[in-house]
């Protein structure tokens, strides 16, 4: 990994979708691990897919961390959606291929604003597929959904 990197891993996860669900982050930097996680009593997969790089962003934003950001999501409707769709999304007055409003717009909004600012790069891993800090960022958003939250790492 380069120096002044970070890597963060992000997921989402709903039981019943919608329903009780949560969000995981696990920031790699320098030789550092730490992690987020938060939930929410209502909402849908997707809607938690979006929050997890909104939250680790923001907190990047917050920290004013100066680093090259690299995000790693098992969602391609989180990786498509920000490197690809939303440009004709926003062109289209935030309609989508087949005319309809875009779901979740608030958070696609969101997203997009801090990646301009921030301008991270995107990768697509598998999901469920060995990569253990995917692994860890699911065990965090599930832990959450279910209400009984893993101790995050510091």
């Amino acid at each position: 990994m380069k120096k002044n990197a970070i890597k963060i891993y992000t997921d989402g996860a709903a039981r019943g979708n919608p329903g009780p669900a949560g969000w995981g982050v696990v920031f790699l930097a320098d030789k550092k691990i730490f992690e987020l996680g938060g939930r929410a009593d209502y909402a849908t997969n997707n809607q938690m897919e979006l929050t997890a790089p909104i939250e680790a962003l923001k907190y990047i934003k917050k920290h004013k961390l100066n680093a090259h950001v690299e995000i790693i999501s098992d969602s391609k409707y989180v990786i498509l959606g920000i490197t690809e769709w939303i440009f004709n999304w926003e062109r289209n007055g935030w309609r989508n291929a087949a005319k309809k409003p875009v779901l979740n717009r608030e958070l696609w909004e969101e997203l997009y604003k801090l990646t301009q600012e921030l301008k991270p790069k995107w990768d697509y891993v598998e999901g469920h597929n060995g990569d253990k800090y995917n692994e860890r960022a699911d065990e965090i958003a599930t832990s959450f959904a279910d209400d009984m939250p893993v101790k995050l790492r510091k």
